[in-house]
């Protein structure tokens, strides 16, 4: 097994894409760059409210702003050396490619279903050589063991696959940052295989 040294040495050299900066993309950039990713490029559209807190890698006094600056801010907290491109952009088609096209991994981090399904479909026809990370099912509190990993080709999806946010089951911070933990993970699966 690799060591610690040799893990971060190899990650330096990769470049992780995300998909959103919310609950999934902001804490699974965190766990990345603590891990030794080398370069993050982050796009989102969205600014931190005061209902994010309770789930993203965001602070009280960051409300109001762009979330890919907010996360810019923390993460460079984490490591100032670390390498981040963030893009203040909505992820569409027309952009995908451009934004993705560099990765070795890119991290779906999206909240609505129809957001997740159009980047699959389109990492898939536009960018089918890059592994996709996705999540579905991650509302609520309890059954934690029904969160699990599927592969399927160069798509992974975390999560439980069923649990769906809504007004009586909200998306609360345990389960939101063990599916991003668990994306993260399965990233490091997939860029460590070369390293073992």
């Amino acid at each position: 097994m690799p060591t610690y040294n040799q893990i971060r040495a190899f990650l330096s050299q990769k470049t992780i894409g995300i998909a959103g900066a919310g609950g999934l993309g902001s804490n699974c950039a965190e766990s990345l760059l603590r891990c030794g990713a080398g370069k993050l490029i982050v796009a989102d559209y969205d600014r931190v409210s005061d209902s994010n807190l309770n789930r993203q890698f965001y602070f009280h006094d960051q409300i109001g702003e762009k979330k890919i600056e907010a996360l810019r801010d923390n993460l460079l907290r984490i490591n100032p050396f670390a390498s981040l491109q963030m893009h203040f952009a909505k992820v569409s088609p027309e952009n995908i490619a451009l934004l993705y096209s560099t990765c070795d991994v890119v991290v779906e981090a999206f909240d609505e279903a129809s957001e997740k399904l159009m980047f699959i479909e389109e990492m898939s026809l536009q960018l089918p050589l890059i592994p996709v990370v996705a999540a579905s099912g991650l509302a609520g509190w309890g059954d934690i063991e029904k969160i699990r990993s599927i592969k399927s080709g160069n798509l992974i999806i975390c999560g439980d696959g069923e649990s769906e946010v809504s007004e009586d089951n909200p998306t609360l911070a345990p389960k939101v940052r063990i599916v991003s933990n668990i994306q993260a993970d399965a990233v490091l699966e997939i860029l460590l295989k070369e390293l073992v």
